[in-house]
């Protein structure tokens, strides 16, 4: 396995949509590894192609061993997804990105979802997520289409920074309070390209 490049919010391939992916097999089990690998190196829940520079429909995510959720510790590697139901129940959450460093925001997604896609050999496959699940699923979905979760967000007051530093001092006392808002001070973005 090999850690790959991870490509920033300025970069334009985060706003292109990915194309279907067409080849399965060893090599797309490979890229999968791969970024599973760059994924668990950056401390993410989850990573999708764009976000390495591959323009194709893929992403993974892991659900941490220590989280609640009752995925914690699985890995999925899904290709081509599409999503064949979607819970009308909305729920706000907090989430983070690693093309997006150091920045969070609260963001409202469907609290469960059915996804229908195909595994790195080409074999159909059908998943129902709900919590945690459900929000890396959807939020990894939006890559494929050009789409960061800060275009979820209106509401500026709902988006902050946490400087690394800040994270070490939180961790260290183990106190939630301690991080700083900082405001939104992230560029335009334009809108996603087909």
């Amino acid at each position: 396995m090999a850690v790959r490049k991870i490509f920033y919010a300025n970069d334009p391939k985060l706003r292109q949509k990915a194309k279907k992916v067409k080849d399965f097999g060893p090599h797309l089990k490979k890229l999968a590894d791969d970024m599973l690998e760059t994924m668990r190196q950056a401390n993410g829940l989850g990573l999708a192609g764009p976000q390495i520079g591959v323009m194709q429909r893929i992403f993974v995510v892991e659900i941490p061993e220590d989280s609640e959720d009752p995925n914690r510790g699985q890995s999925y590697a899904i290709v081509n997804p599409e999503f064949t139901q979607l819970s009308p129940e909305m729920e706000e959450g907090q989430e983070g990105c690693l093309s997006i460093p150091n920045w969070y925001g609260l963001v409202n997604r469907h609290q469960w979802v059915q996804v229908k896609a195909k595994d790195v050999y080409g074999r159909n496959i059908k998943l129902n997520a709900d919590g945690l699940l459900a929000r890396a699923f959807q939020h990894e979905y939006d890559h494929l289409n050009g789409v960061l979760f800060i275009d979820h967000i209106s509401d500026k007051e709902k988006l902050w920074q946490v400087l690394p530093e800040e994270e070490a001092s939180a961790e260290q006392t183990d106190e939630e309070n301690t991080k700083e808002t900082v405001p939104l001070t992230l560029e335009p973005m334009a809108t996603p390209t087909a």
